[in-house]
């Protein structure tokens, strides 16, 4: 019996490998058979997600829609993930963060960015360090929140005190008077390398905007970028901006 059942495997071993060979069980060789390729192919999925901004701007005051209806509305509408606006969350305390948090997971969404508001471009120091400090709370914040990327700004000179003005002129305003671009680039490099031990030590990578300010054109967002040189700093390309 054992005989028996060692011949079988050693014959059906020899089988198998003559087949991997192209031989036949005489040791011909076999005309190789058309492979078919009967697996799918892989389709990488082109992910969308939207900015809980999307349905506050349009719809009234911040109190009209909270977060949680923009996740709801998020999930509903197909989205794959979905970007917090700070300024429209209700409370910072830890316990609102994870209630987000726990709802986008039972909705199927990814908290997948974070969007904030500083300003770096100050001639007084004391008010660029709050601005410093302002950013470093806003991404512990979004350790908090799970989330991996955070929207970052320039901030603006401020000499143009109407928005309205300020999107008629197409974000272009003067400078404080006695200084210049090149001054107000230092200040905000200086201040975004104070963030990025902070960034780095969290897991969040800031995305500087193409917003307003320095920051309103290609090569002033690359020109910070470029200089700071940190995996931790990236670009968020905002084409509406552009």
């Amino acid at each position: 019996m054992n005989s028996s059942r060692r011949s079988f495997i050693r014959n059906t071993g020899m089988a198998i490998a003559a087949a991997g060979m192209g031989l036949s069980c005489t040791g011909e060789k076999k005309t190789p058979a058309k492979e078919t390729d009967v697996s799918p192919k892989k389709i990488r999925r082109n992910r969308i997600g939207i900015s809980t901004y999307s349905f506050w701007q349009f719809n009234g005051p911040k109190e009209n829609v909270p977060i949680e209806d923009c996740i709801e509305k998020a999930a509903s509408m197909g989205f794959d993930g979905i970007e917090f606006l700070l300024r429209q969350m209700q409370s910072e305390e830890n316990s609102y963060l994870q209630k987000l948090k726990r709802l986008a997971f039972h909705a199927g969404l990814d908290i997948m960015g974070f969007s904030t508001h500083q300003g770096f471009i100050y001639p007084d120091k004391k008010t660029r360090d709050e601005q410093v400090a302002l950013t470093i709370q806003q991404i512990e914040l979004a350790y908090q929140l799970g989330i991996p990327t955070m929207r970052l700004n320039t901030g603006r000179w401020n000499t143009t005190k109407s928005f309205d003005d300020l999107m008629a002129n197409k974000g272009i305003e003067p400078n404080i008077e006695g200084y210049t671009d090149d001054q107000g680039f230092e200040w905000v490099i200086d201040s975004i390398a104070e963030c990025m031990p902070t960034a780095e030590k969290c897991g969040v990578v800031l995305g500087l905007e193409n917003h307003w300010g320095l920051g309103r054109t290609a090569e002033g967002v690359l020109r910070i970028v470029n200089a700071i040189n940190s995996p931790w700093l990236q670009i968020t390309s905002d084409t509406g901006n552009f």
